[in-house]
């Protein structure tokens, strides 16, 4: 049976969502961006993206990267402890940290592919990853407006749900 490229495109957009540590883990990268601030409401988000398009070619290419669920597991945890702490730490260094995350979400993305031609699915979960970053922005900017410690509490949700995953 082939596979349509719309079917490969909406199997892609929904993997991203299939479990409530990488939507959590998502929407915290637009969380982060938006209390570090300046150029890391774009940046963060953006190198994240990157990178996990980055990982889903080297999974596709045959590149096998070690600890793969367990760096996923460890993004919700680290990420979240960011949002919760509201850590600000420069730019350079925040991109680097969930560019590194990213790179092992692209990497999961591209091993379970199956029979999904590679370039519809990819560009359904870059672009639902990207709509889910950018959730997290808005979201953290009207929890910020019912209190300042509101979008603390989606990090803190987030790096519990990773750490039941660890000791669940």
């Amino acid at each position: 049976m082939t596979t349509t490229f719309f079917d490969s495109f909406m199997s892609g957009a929904q993997h991203p969502v299939y479990g409530l540590d990488h939507i959590l883990a998502m929407l915290v990268v637009g969380v982060w961006a938006l209390q570090i601030g300046g150029r890391a409401i774009w940046a963060v988000p953006l190198g994240f993206v990157g990178t996990m398009a980055v990982g889903f070619i080297a999974a596709r290419a045959g590149l096998s990267l070690p600890l793969v669920e367990p760096i996923i597991v460890a993004s919700s945890i680290a990420l979240g402890l960011g949002a919760l702490f509201a850590l600000r730490p420069s730019v350079p260094i925040a991109v680097a940290l969930t560019s590194f995350f990213g790179l092992f979400h692209g990497h999961a993305h591209g091993v379970e592919l199956g029979e999904a031609a590679p370039l519809a699915f990819g560009l359904g979960f870059v672009l639902i990853t990207a709509a889910l970053h950018a959730s997290g922005i808005v979201l953290a900017g009207f929890m910020r407006q019912a209190h300042r410690f509101a979008p603390r509490a989606l990090g803190a949700v987030s790096a519990l749900v990773g750490l039941s995953l660890v000791f669940g």
